[in-house]
Parts: C-alpha cells; structure tokens; sequence
C-alpha cells in the first residue's frame, strides 16, 4: 500500500469506538498482559520481528494519554460531559431497570404469577399529552438558529430594545413552530392510532367458564389464548395446541427476522394429546420459561403436568414458542402467555433508530455561528464609531436586534420545504419506480458518499438458488448432465419395483442381485447417485404445502386429507431458499417429496410409488454449528439412518478421510457457488436407543442445556460416510456490473460485507465486478494473535492498487491490536470485501469509517441481519428483497433493485445537494444585503438604531415578495439527468464539499456588501431633493435586484421560476398602492407617504433602474468572464 503511512500500534490521539473496544477489551485481556508486542513499532519485516526481540523491548510502551482536565476543557464542551453523566446518575436513581427473571408460568391461572409483570399494550409514541409540548420545544431550540430567534423575539418585550412591531419577529418564529409541531402531532396521532389498533385487536381467552373476548392490551401472563389462522400473535406464547392433526403449525415471521420462509412450530405432546380443549383446565401443568432475552431463535424450558403418576415433564425449545408479531399460517393455535409487553422478544429487538442529521445541516449550522459572530462586531462597530456615548450597552442590543436579519429565519422553512420536494421528485421519478423516502431530512448526503457498503446475498444476488453441481468425489455432474443422474434414479427404482421379492416392500436400495449383473463401475456409480440423491431428498427442513380447496357447504378440504399430491398444487416452505433449491432438484431427478408432517414423510419415486419414512430426531441448523441432521427409520426395512448436511469447514472433521473434498469445495467456490458437504451414517437399534435416551435426559437439564445436548449429538457425528458434494447458484441481481462501475467511476468505494464464506464472497466480488479484471486480490490470512496480524499487515502494506479480501475473525484480531493502521490501509484499497460477518459486526464496520475518516458512509441491504448496519449509516438504503421488508422499512431510502441506486446517487442526490447549497447561500444572501443597508442606514444618520424598513415590509420582503424566486432554486439542474449518469465523474466533485464551503460563503457575503452599499448609497445620491421617498426607493431596488440575483443563479430555466419571477413582481407592484403608510422612514413616517404620482414619474423609474444596474451588471460580467475563462466542468459538458 502507500508506504508513506506510518504504522505503529496504538497512536495516543486515535479516535476510539468505545462501545466495540470495550467489548472486546473484557474478552481478551487475558491473553494480552503477557504479551511484549505492544512495544513493536508495526515497520518491522518479517525478518526483523524474528530475530530483533530484544530491541523492541527497550522502547517506551505506547499509553493512551488521558487529556488534561482544566477550565479550559470545561469551558470547551467539559460542561456537557459533566452535565450528561449528572442527568444518566439521575435517570439510573428513578428509572432503575427492574432485573428480568426466570418464571413459572401456571396454565390458565395468572393470578399465581409470583411478580407484576408489564403490561402487554405496544406504545410507539414519542410523547404524552403532557410532554408533547416541552418535547417537540427541545427539539427545536436545542438548534442554535432557532434558540437565537427565540431570544431576539422575547428581547422586544423590553421596552428599551423594542425596534419594529412585535409580529415582525414573533410571526416568522410562530409560524416556523407552529408547522413543525403540526408535524409532529400528525406523525404522533398516527403513532397513536396505529397503537390502538394494534392494541385493541380481540382475541378468544379460555377460562373455566368457556371463551371470553380479551383486549391485546389486557393479555397478562399465564392467560391461555387462542389465535386463528392469519391471526397475530400478541404475546410470547408457549404453543400448547393445534386444530391441525399432525400437532404442528406454520408461522410468518417476517416481521420479526426479516425471512419470508414460513417456519414449522411443535405443539406441547402432553397438552396435544388431551382429548378437549377444556381438559387444559382439568389438568395442573407448569411452563418454566427461562428469563426474557434478546435471542430470537433459542429458548429453553420445560413443561411439568403435576398431577400425573409419574409427574410428566418435557422439555421446551424454540420449535415449542410462538412469539409476538409473528402470524399464524395455519389451522387455529392455543397458547400460554409467558412474556408481555416490553418483555417480548420483538420489543426486546427493537432498536430505536438514531434521528439523522445531514452534512449540509450541521455546515449551515457552522454558518449561522460565523453570522451570529459578524453580527456582534458590526454592532460593536457602530457603538465603537458612536463613541460609547449614553446607554451603549442597551444600544449594543438594540443594533444587534437591528442586524438580526443577517440570520433569515426562513433559512429553515425553505430549506425543509426543498427537502420535501427532493422527496417527492425521487418517489415521482418513473425510471427507478417503487422508490421510497422514509427519511425526508437527509436527501442531500445521498449527493456526498464516499463509501457504499453492500450485502450480498439479495443485495448483489437474487437470492434465487438454482441447482448446479453435484460431485460424488470420482464423478461430477453439470446443468447439462443432469439427465444421466434422471436415468440412473428412474433405473435404480425401476429394478427394485421390477423383483417380486421387493416389490410388496418397496424398499429403497438396488438388490445386490441386480448389481451384480451390471458392469462393475456402473454398479458403483449407479448406487452412490441413488444414495446422494436420496440423502439431499431426505435431509432438510422443507414441507410440501397444498392449496386449500374450498366445498360446496362450505368446508375447507385440505389436499393432504384427500392425498391429492398432484405437482402444480405443491410448493415448499423451507426456512432457507437453499433448502427449496435442492428439494426442487431431487424433484426434477425423479425423487419427490410429497408430504411431511412432524414425524413422518414420504417420497415418490419416478414409477409413482411411494416411499415412507419416520422421523425420529432432527438437528436444525445454526449459525454456530453450520449444519443440521435428521436421524430417519424407513418403513419398509426398519433401517435407522443419520443424514447431515452442511458446510465443508463443519463437515471436514466429521466425514471419514478423503482426498477430495478439500480441492472441489475449492473450485465450486472459485464458480461462485454455494457448497453444501452431505454425509451418512447407518445406526443400530441399540446404538439409536442409547443416543436417545442420552440426548432427551440433556434436552431436560436446566443448566448449559445447550451445550450437553450439542455433546451428545457430536458423540454420533463420527466417521461418517461422506455421499456428495453439491454446488447451487445465487444468480446476481440485473444490471449489477454496469451499475458497480458507474459507482466506481463516480469515486465511491464500494465494501461487501457477507455473512457467506471466503471463497462465495471473492467470487461473487469477481463475477460482479465489485474487483476489476486488472486488479490483484489480497487475501488476508487467518490471523489469530498480535505477531500474526501484523506480519499480515506487513505484508499487505507492501501491495498497491489490489483489492483486500479479509474474513470476520482476522478482521476482529486486526482492529483489537491495530484498528487506525489496518483502516487507513484498508481505505486505500478500491475495494474490500468482508466474508463471516455478524449483523453487529457489520454495524461496527461502518461506524469505524466514520470515526477514522469524515468521509460519507451509506449501507444497503435487504434483510433483517442489515438494518443494525442501514441504521449505523449516514445514510442507508434497503432493498425489498425476498428476506421480507425489515430493511426497507428500517432505511431512509428503499428502492426495489440495487440497480436503481446509481441514478438515486448521482442524479437525484447530486442535483439535491448542489440544490440546497445554493438555496441555503441564497437565503443567507438575502439577509446580509438588508443588514448592509441597514448598517449604511445607521452610519448616515449619526449611528442611529432606528429601523430602515418597517413592519410588513419585512415580513413581506422575506416571503411574498422573493420567497417564490428563491425557493424555484430546487428546480434548478446544472446537467440534464442523462449527461450525470453518462459522466458519473461529475459526482466525485461534491465530495470535496466545494458548493457551500466558507470560500463560497465568503464570495456570497462580499456580493450582499456590495450590493447593500450600492442600493443604500445610491437611493442617498440620486434622491437628495425627494430623500422623504428613500424607504420607496431603495425597497423597491431591492426586490428588482434579488428578482435579478436568482435569474443570474439559475443554470437550467424551468417554466416555473419564470411563472415565480414574474408573480413575485406582480405581488409588489400591487402592494405599493395599499402599504403606502409602511414607506416612511423611522418609527414615525415625518408625514412621508407613498406618492402614487411620484412613483410613476420616468425619474423615478429610470434613477431605480440605474440603482439596480450599477448592483447587478458587473456581477454578470465577472459571472461571464470566470465562465468563458475558467469553466466548470458540467459547462464543458452541457457546451
């Protein structure tokens, strides 16, 4: 990489996220004391940090140094510190989190609960009846320019620093407030009615005395409740039973992960046994339900039925619970509550979304600082030059008040206005349909990313899984071989229906007689294809589902009553779109899987027999262990099998030894394919009766229930017989490449971050072009301690231009030792992908970017396990993709296509940001040009703190007379929307922040002072005789010369700014025959209104236009002049 950067391990002034060193810092402190490296300067070769150990240690050890704590860092933001940790003692003493607890959950009786727990009502308001007002007042003031206005305002109560009527200050605030408040409460009432509907959905309670109807909200613990199909669920529920026979139901869940797969929940065996419903109320049972926790995919309990002999007791786990917000899909289910409220797994999941503030905001709020500062010296100025005669103090307040108008409260109102139509523009663009703005605050940091950090699984790739590959270790078969493994199948059953002594069996194997007649090799492969594709047909957790029909009376005949398994009435549920892509394959072979229910399924073979199978334990599949297993009985033959499928780095342990499996995982990868190790392993009865018997006493046990029964499952993953290896696609998404290379081109930097492994990540990083063809991939080295991570860095400082591909382990050991060092080198490369990673560590990613450069960062994903990172984000985008609509709803912005964010990015966000930075200077423009003549005002008449302009005309100067004009600027564009996408490189320019810095600031104050000085001293000049008429003049050159300043902004006329200009000028003309009164100058008018006569005299008309010429004219010159001499680069283009 640069070899210009200096590395070494811990700099003292390095920026820190707290939250993730913190957490790391209690894991592995253990291993760092010993350690000598943290003397090691991070320059050192590979040479060096083997033989030089004694020289490292004489270095100083690297501290991080604790800044001194004085008046100074009081003065500089101390004072906020100490208040915050003050307020968080405060809020720890009255609002103490009461501990969450473990229960005991008594069927139908709530009242034995041992405690009070929260009331089960949801409540997404912000605020109350009585905290809405003082609420959404912080809110607003805590933003400098609004606080400022609010103190100008109240300062004209004081009769001494009243300046103007009282409207002219308090009417623009009151209005401003008054539009953000109906806001909020529009956004509140639906908040709140939202709630109530949620709230008050009826359910069905069971008592003694039969069903009663309950509120959601009046659910307490302990109450049995029935819920029907596509009912939601409104509490933690332990499911205890189904009207289906099977004892088992379908869920939705993807309002609470994010997967639209339908998941297959267990009833309690004991409760589902009992003949009636109301029998519940006859037995006395028991939940035990461990205490509320934040993981949604585990749960540990038991149920206990006392008053049987022997006492029942079975154990619970996740398949058992129904949680909130999920939706029932099948059949009606009876549950028992055992968490409410707050303590349900989806509130305990939500994360409440930081409100999010845009660059250009806090820019604008940097300027109205400097403004503020500039208002204070040019007060002082005037006393300075008034000498400090008399009261000068009050007279300071008094031409502060005077200059406020160098700070335009409309900057807000138009600022929040052209957001709005930004909003809008984007959700009406029908070339990227479907787009949504859920965060109308934010469209201009859409026009400033530097860094744009994607999933990939549904983001980059379709998330639609096709069969590819299937290798048997001597054998692999493609797409286009496909047919053989068909003819094998339909062959290998066909010889076993065709023996008689087979025949009334069915069994599943080809006889050894058969086998023997045919070619040796032939018999080999023959049977290791039927016995992979029996296993891939055998070991999942998809279930066929049949479309309802509905009857003549009524009655709704379900398809798998009637066996009717005809293939266009079925479709798989699975929980993963992998596991309905192998299902579908063993489908087009010949082997379908017709039914399943919770302890049996059952296979059709290509002659239409079929074959059944028990279902005696199955091992699910978990981010931890990588695989999942079913143990079957076939019963024909009472054979007990093990299948396991799952990834090769789980699978290599547990298969006996091969040579190949290694080297074609390898090269599935490279093609881009998902790989999947399928195994067996035939059991005795004995040896199945001893494993269940060790596996149910471990599912009892209370304490590390997890990790026992994940021992005994691994005494039978032993030497297991390795079947096959297969291969599925994710196919990308349309138009990835093309739009990944106008990203590129427009100088973002793109980073993948993938849950998938290394070998997918890189390939998919390959054939998406995220890495050019010419480019070099590093891949980082597993690393595991300090000396390892930094040979690795060490070695990847040595590369240029090359792409870095990093898994999340080495990435965690990398930032625990060196996080500054590996981020600078990680930000020069022109891509990085980051394979293994967790949903928390995806978030941390991005908010390292933004801690170690103040660069951009913008997320987008599609599913659940993206929104911590979207919501991490400056700006994040989410996908409605086939994980559900978790993401899209969580994000700012949501489009339906990853192919739609390059003209979201470089059109609309460009054209947002370079909008509202010239609106914003604008606004500002307009109240530095009215402080200027009103300072040139003051200075001729003896540094008097009299008002130039009275009452309306300055309210009407800031709205009906130019806010039409001004506010037009967001129609402006400086390239049609096709030269931007053509020339993405137009984008790059923004990110330096070149359209409102304080150079471009500085331009716009020095043109409002000459300006303000020109239009004063020029109505003083040319008006000595008639100077009771300088107020007309000088206004009415005032609103020509802002009319002229927004025609000579303008770079792409719209026929609306020209309806504006003209309207504008309508307006004022009319108003000059009714505000004559408003003319005069000073708080009394010396008798001097608004001569009709007088204005209509060609002196007037042409000494007003000399006014207005001398202050525009040489701005369109020099205007001209850089133009032809020093063009801007989109004027190259639209030339």
């Amino acid at each position: 990489m640069a070899d210009s950067i200096p590395l070494n391990p811990v700099r003292s002034n390095s920026k820190r996220i707290t939250y993730y060193n913190s957490a790391r810092r209690s894991r592995y402190s253990v291993e760092d004391e010993p350690s000598n490296l943290d003397e090691m300067p991070l320059m050192m070769s590979e040479e060096g940090f083997e033989n030089d150990e004694s020289d490292y240690q004489t270095l100083p050890r690297a501290r991080v140094h604790q800044r001194q704590r004085g008046f100074g860092w009081f003065l500089l933001g101390g004072w906020k510190v100490l208040c915050g940790s003050c307020c968080d003692c405060l809020a720890h003493v009255f609002w103490r989190r009461k501990e969450l607890k473990a229960r005991t959950v008594w069927l139908g009786c709530p009242e034995k609960s041992e405690e009070k727990y929260p009331r089960n009502g949801i409540k997404n308001q912000k605020y109350n009846v009585f905290t809405f007002v003082p609420g959404v007042l912080y809110q607003q003031f805590k933003f400098f320019l609004n606080l400022y206005f609010l103190v100008v305002a109240c300062s004209q109560f004081v009769p001494s620093l009243k300046i103007g009527y009282l409207y002219t200050y308090w009417a623009p605030l009151a209005f401003v407030l008054a539009v953000t408040m109906m806001r909020e409460a529009v956004d509140e009432m639906r908040r709140y009615r939202r709630d109530k509907e949620m709230n008050s959905q009826l359910y069905s309670k069971l008592t003694v005395r039969g069903k009663i109807q309950v509120k959601s909200s009046d659910i307490q613990v302990g109450d049995l409740i029935i819920v029907e199909k596509n009912q939601r669920i409104p509490a933690d529920m332990i499911f205890l039973r189904t009207s289906e026979k099977n004892g088992s139901c379908f869920i939705r869940t993807d309002q609470l992960d994010g997967e639209t797969d339908w998941k297959l929940k267990v009833a309690v065996g004991c409760t589902q046994r009992l003949p009636a419903v109301g029998d519940l109320f006859s037995i006395s049972a028991y939940v035990y339900a461990q205490r509320p926790q934040l993981d949604i995919h585990s749960f540990e309990g038991n149920f206990t039925r006392e008053d049987a002999d022997p006492q029942i007791q079975e154990s619970l786990s996740i398949e058992n619970t129904l949680w909130a917000s999920t939706v029932v899909a099948s059949g009606t289910v009876i549950g028992v509550v055992i968490y409410t409220g707050k303590e349900t797994r989806s509130v305990l999941n939500t994360s409440y979304a930081k409100n999010k503030v845009g660059l250009l905001d806090l820019e604008l709020n940097r300027l109205t600082k400097a403004l503020f500062l500039a208002q204070v010296v040019l007060a002082v100025v005037m006393i300075a030059l008034q000498g400090f005669v008399g009261p000068w103090f009050r007279n300071l307040f008094r031409f502060i008040v005077l200059f406020s108008y160098i700070i335009p409260i409309s900057l807000r109102v138009n600022l929040d206005m052209g957001k709005s139509a930004y909003g809008w523009m984007i959700m009406k663009d029908e070339n990227i349909p479907g787009t949504v703005v859920r965060t109308s605050t934010i469209p201009e940091e859409l026009g400033r990313l530097v860094y744009l950090l994607t999933d990939k699984t549904g983001t980059l790739t379709q998330n639609e899984m096709i069969f590819k590959r299937l290798h048997l270790g001597t054998v692999s078969y493609g797409t286009d071989t496909m047919d053989e493994i068909q003819s094998h199948i339909i062959q290998s059953y066909a010889q076993v229906t065709a023996q008689p002594s087979s025949s009334s069996t069915g069994a599943a194997t080809p006889s050894r007689k058969t086998q023997a007649s045919a070619p040796k090799v032939r018999k080999s492969v023959s049977s290791r294809i039927h016995e992979a594709v029996k296993a891939i047909a055998l070991c999942h957790n998809v279930t066929p589902v049949y479309e309802s029909h509905v009857s003549v009376n009524g009655e709704t005949d379900t398809a798998e009553a009637d066996q009717d398994f005809s293939d266009d009435n079925r479709t798989y549920q699975a929980s993963s779109p992998d596991e309905v892509a192998l299902v579908h394959w063993t489908e087009s072979v010949g082997l379908t899987l017709v039914n399943r229910d919770l302890t049996s399924l059952q296979l059709k073979t290509p002659s239409g027999q079929i074959l059944s199978f028990y279902i005696l334990q199955i091992f699910p599949f978990t981010s931890e262990s990588k695989r999942m297993g079913i143990i079957v009985r076939e019963e024909s033959t009472g054979d007990i099998t093990f299948y396991m499928k799952g990834a090769d780095v789980a699978m290599a342990s547990i298969v006996q030894y091969n040579d190949w499996l290694e080297e074609e995982c390898g090269n599935m990868a490279r093609e881009g394919l998902r790989t999947l190790v399928v195994a067996k392993k035939s059991l005795s009865e004995e040896q199945y009766q001893d494993f269940e018997n060790r596996y149910n006493q471990a599912k009892l046990s209370i304490h590390d229930r997890t990790l026992k029964v994940a021992a005994v499952v691994e005494s039978l993953e032993r030497e297991m017989e390795l079947l096959c290896l297969t291969g599925v696609e994710d196919q990308l998404q349309a138009d990835v490449r093309p739009t990944l290379e106008l990203l590129r081109n427009a100088g973002i930097k793109i980073w993948m971050l993938t849950g998938d492994k290394l070998e997918t990540a890189t390939c998919i990083a390959k054939s998406s072009h995220l890495v050019s063809r010419s480019q070099d991939i590093h891949v980082f080295r597993p690393v595991s301690n300090r000396g390892e991570a930094h040979l690795e860095l060490n070695a990847f400082r040595r590369k240029h231009d090359c792409a870095l591909v990093i898994s999340g382990d080495s990435l965690e050991v990398c930032l625990r030792y060196y996080e500054h060092e590996f981020v600078e080198l990680a930000c020069q490369c022109p891509a990085v992908v980051c394979c293994r990673c967790s949903p928390t560590q995806k978030a941390q990613i991005v908010c390292l970017l933004q801690q170690h450069t103040d660069n951009r960062t913008c997320a987008i994903g599609d599913g659940g396990n993206d929104v911590s990172m979207i919501q991490a984000a400056h700006c994040g985008i989410g996908i409605e993709g086939k994980e559900g609509k978790q993401a899209s709803l969580a994000a700012d912005f949501s489009i339906t296509q990853f192919k739609h964010i390059g003209r979201l990015l470089v059109v609309h966000g460009r054209n947002s940001y370079k909008r509202s930075a010239a609106l914003g200077q604008f606004v500002m423009h307009r109240g530095m040009i009215i402080s200027a003549m009103q300072a040139v005002f003051s200075s001729v008449f003896f540094f008097a703190s009299v008002p130039l302009y009275q009452g309306f005309l300055m309210v009407g100067y800031a709205t009906i007379y130019t806010m039409f004009p001004v506010f037009s600027l967001v129609l402006d564009q400086d390239v049609k929307p096709d030269m931007a996408l053509l020339y993405p490189e137009l984008y790059k320019d923004l990110t330096k922040g070149r359209s409102l810095s304080f150079k471009t600031f500085l331009i716009w104050v020095l043109i409002s002072i000459y300006q303000g000085g020109i239009l004063m001293y020029g109505a003083l000049l040319l008006f000595e005789s008639e100077f009771v008429h300088v107020v007309a003049i000088s206004f009415t050159a005032l609103v020509l010369t802002e009319l002229l300043m927004v025609a000579l902004t303008i770079r792409t006329w719209h026929w609306l700014m020209v309806v504006a200009e003209f309207l504008s000028l309508g307006f004022y003309l009319a108003s000059l025959a009714f505000l004559n009164e408003y003319f005069g100058i000073g708080r009394v008018s010396f008798g001097a209104f608004l001569d009709l006569s007088f204005i209509t005299t060609w002196p007037f008309l042409w000494k007003v236009s000399a006014i207005t010429l001398v202050s525009c004219l040489p701005l369109y010159i020099i205007k001209y002049l850089k133009r032809k001499f020093s063009p801007p680069s989109y004027s190259k283009l639209s030339s």
